[in-house]
């Protein structure tokens, strides 16, 4: 018996004080902070970062989601992503 593979995913939560950008599987999430930009795939070691001003881009199975960010803060743990943004 042929065994499938799991594939594993992000479990994203993107969201400003009113606003929810976001909330559901992803399997990317590109961000910039203070060094450039960066990527956070699936299985990620654990990450904490402030994010600069620019583009978020969350790559979903279906289309990619961007939106514009002032600033904010990410963090990556256990395939659990949560961007908290224009703060």
């Amino acid at each position: 018996m042929k065994q499938l593979e799991v594939i594993p995913h992000l479990n994203v939560i993107a969201r400003a004080p009113f606003i929810v950008y976001y909330e559901g599987k992803a399997e990317a999430v590109t961000a910039t902070n203070k060094v450039g930009t960066f990527d956070i795939l699936p299985d990620h070691a654990d990450f904490f970062s402030i994010l600069s001003p620019g583009e978020v881009v969350i790559e979903t199975a279906d289309e990619p989601i961007s939106f514009q960010i002032s600033n904010g803060i990410i963090t990556a743990r256990n395939n659990e992503i949560m961007l908290f943004v224009n703060i």
